[in-house]
């Protein structure tokens, strides 16, 4: 462990922000890294308890007593091999991960876990810092081939581990830059885009052909991948968009997070103005904006509209205001559901709860409104919630802008899988389990969002790495890839 009293000693400090008045006027990060002595001494409160629960609250397993101790003696060259031992993203995760294995924590039964993200972070930036990351470059080909459609955090980390096994990889992004999500589904102030391209060059170096603005099932037909290599993974992520059920929904000025949140990424790295978008440039300067949906994405819009200059921000959820502490005699290790204010939050938005959106008020081009209404959750014979509407609750809120960032129900079906051909799950996923990965089409596999649903980068992270494994077993007759 780090150091035997520390937890006692050692009170918990998080990582710093710039003020709001500043991060606001532009897209940069603004999370200031505490100082090597400060890190060493947050890395020193890690009991390294008998049971390490912070283990299985990481989806990828990370050795997180491992490298606080290692950071806690000046060792951040192992804590860094230890660190990616596990993950080959830490500067990913380290940014936007929510951090389940803090909540796993022992220290969090007194709400006082290890700092294990910034720490995490502060490890691998100074890897990259000091030259530390280079290149794994195989000592021999295999002479097989895979295609990996996807190159979100799934796809780019099962395309690293099978160009590092040997293989010749090839990784298809429909978009016209690599990252998936991580490039334009998540703001720049919260993970900086650089992060995305400096691990393209290690990839890129490794063996990893990228072909980007190439859609499969689109401009390239599934059957040519089919009869052209080895293997194929499908990591396309959940990209089929929950969209909003009521009268006036169609209008122009109700559009999908996902479209504003990539419009102004798109920008920050330099594009033209997107006139020539299906609706057009979209921008929430000088307008009343409703987010719908209480989540992270719906966070990354609240930042974003302030940021373009809003008027006003108002996010909606239509589930219950949670507690502001959760019963840790229930919760503790899992996950809890508990009041979470995010860093977009504290820069200015109004919040509300169990408040369900009825009709869109406008003209039927121009939004000016949302009716809306106040539920209640109570609970059916069999003890689930059900949603009531209390009678006399109207109100409208005013509305130029309505941004749906309610989630997505599954994989789009329309090209690749169509042609694919693969079995499909009830709720409309790429069918295929956690033992090998493997669809219901020969040498076909799938893996992140497209296999288990919305999900967490940790997530597709985990899942990329032991479908590499899957794959190269599958193609080699065994595996030294780990899982």
């Amino acid at each position: 462990m780090g150091k035997d009293t520390g937890f006692l000693e050692i009170e918990r400090r998080e990582r710093d922000y710039l003020d709001p008045k500043e991060r606001l006027n532009n897209y940069r990060e603004f999370v200031v890294q505490p100082d090597d002595a400060t890190l060493s001494s947050q890395a020193a409160r890690c009991m390294d308890c008998g049971i390490p629960y912070c283990h299985n609250g990481c989806p990828v397993n990370n050795m997180i007593p491992d490298w606080n101790h290692l950071v806690y003696e000046d060792d951040w060259k192992n804590a860094l091999a230890v660190l990616h031992s596990t993950n080959n993203f830490p500067e990913f995760t380290g940014r936007i991960c929510p951090a389940p294995c803090e909540a796993s924590c022992t220290l969090n039964i007194v709400d006082q876990p290890v700092t294990i993200k910034s720490i995490e972070c502060a490890i691998v930036d100074r890897g990259w810092k000091e030259g530390w990351i280079e290149p794994q470059v195989p000592a021999k080909k295999t002479g097989k081939s895979v295609a990996v459609i996807g190159s979100g955090p799934a796809g780019m980390a099962c395309a690293q581990q099978l160009a590092r096994a040997g293989h010749t990889v090839t990784l298809f992004e429909k978009s016209d830059r690599v990252g998936g999500l991580l490039r334009y589904g998540i703001p720049d102030f919260k993970m900086e885009k650089q992060l995305i391209n400096r691990r393209c060059v290690q990839m890129e170096a490794e063996g990893v052909e990228f072909k980007t603005s190439k859609e499969v099932g689109v401009d390239v037909s599934f059957k040519s991948l089919d009869e052209n290599f080895d293997a194929i993974v499908l990591a396309g992520g959940s990209e089929d968009a929950r969209q909003l059920a009521i009268p006036g929904a169609e209008m122009n000025g109700v559009r999908l997070a996902m479209e504003f949140l990539t419009q102004q990424n798109k920008r920050n790295a330099g594009d033209e103005e997107l006139r020539a978008a299906p609706r057009g440039s979209l921008l929430a300067t000088g307008k009343d904006v409703v987010v719908i949906g209480g989540g992270d994405t719906g966070s990354d819009c609240v930042g974003t509209s302030n940021r373009q200059g809003a008027k006003s921000v108002t996010q909606l959820e239509i589930m219950p205001k949670p507690p502001e502490k959760e019963d840790k005699a229930l919760t503790w290790p899992n996950w809890p559901l508990k009041m979470r204010t995010s860093s977009s939050h504290e820069e200015g938005v109004d919040r509300d709860w169990a408040v369900l959106t009825k009709r869109v008020v406008g003209d039927g081009e121009k939004v000016t409104g949302l009716e809306c209404a106040r539920v209640e959750w109570v609970p059916d014979e069999d003890g689930r919630g059900q949603m009531r509407e209390i009678v006399g609750s109207e109100f409208t809120l005013p509305a130029d802008l309505i941004l749906l960032a309610m989630g997505f129900v599954g994989p789009k079906k329309a090209g690749l899988l169509d042609q694919a051909a693969v079995e499909l799950t009830e709720r409309g996923n790429v069918s295929a389990n956690e033992q090998d990965y493997a669809t219901s089409v020969d040498k076909v596999y799938a893996c992140g969002d497209m296999r288990r649903g919305q999900s967490l980068v940790v997530w597709a992270i985990r899942e990329g790495r032991q479908c590499a494994a899957s794959v190269d077993e599958a193609l080699m007759g065994a595996s030294s890839l780990p899982r």
